[in-house]
């Protein structure tokens, strides 16, 4: 199924860039802690905004056209090798050139990967009415776990880093084609004069609450992963253990 298809790639490639990058930029940055740290929030940020993209874009006429001209746009990035140019100079500070480093090299795939799996759910309960697509949110995650675990015991101790980022960007030149193609495919959304006055509308000390609430296990993430990878060591499974109880979390509730 092209739905399942197009998540499951989307969540492991998602998954699997995190370490990947912070990995490669590690030893420019004396192999600092912070180095991890700043990388979960520039993704933790990241990710709210691929969702936030996702809600707005779905109610849009010309949806496939904006997304597949994103897409396009993103792969010309290609390949996620960070440039020589962003080592950080003597006394330059670290924190700002990691979220501008991370900007240009990974920001718009990195955002179009995390808008998938809300979009690709809205497209398939548009193309499937009565069907359930919190089935594709359960791959999601799984792909996602698997992407965790996968890095540190199959590709980081088999594949050099230029082939890691090789073989990232081919995959996500393939996601890109399997992502346009179903959304040109999807029906766009019918007009329903009088749903929107039906829909009941959002409290905003609701959703004020919800985005408090999401916004502490995120800080909570933040805080153990800097405390360990200041403690214990620096290195990707030391930080991947954190974020995959994260990630469990999803799956359990």
């Amino acid at each position: 199924m092209i739905y399942a298809a197009t998540i499951f790639l989307s969540s492991l490639l998602l998954f699997l860039v995190q370490p990947l990058i912070a990995r490669l930029i590690l030893p420019w940055f004396g192999g600092s802690a912070a180095v991890w740290t700043t990388c979960m929030l520039f993704f933790q940020v990241l990710l709210l905004a691929g969702y936030a993209y996702a809600h707005g874009v779905a109610r849009r006429r010309y949806e496939p056209l904006i997304h597949s001209a994103l897409l396009v746009a993103a792969v010309a990035t290609l390949p996620i090798m960070p440039a020589e140019s962003w080592k950080p100079a003597g006394g330059a500070e670290p924190i700002t050139r990691i979220l501008l480093l991370l900007g240009a090299t990974v920001g718009l795939p990195y955002f179009l990967l995390a808008s998938t799996s809300p979009l690709v759910q809205a497209w398939f309960a548009r193309a499937r009415p009565g069907a359930n697509p919190y089935r594709l949110f359960a791959l999601s995650n799984l792909a996602s776990l698997l992407a965790l675990l996968g890095y540190p015991l199959l590709v980081e101790p088999y594949l050099s880093a230029r082939e890691q980022v090789s073989v990232w960007s081919w995959l996500f030149a393939g996601f890109a084609l399997l992502c346009a193609a179903l959304a040109w495919r999807t029906p766009r959304p019918a007009a329903a004069p009088g749903a929107a006055q039906a829909a009941p509308a959002l409290a905003a000390r609701d959703i004020a609450w919800w985005l408090a609430l999401s916004a502490t296990g995120s800080v909570m993430l933040l805080a153990v992963t800097n405390h360990l990878t200041q403690n214990v060591a620096s290195v990707p499974l030391l930080w991947l253990v954190p974020l995959a109880l994260y990630l469990a979390t999803f799956i359990i509730a």
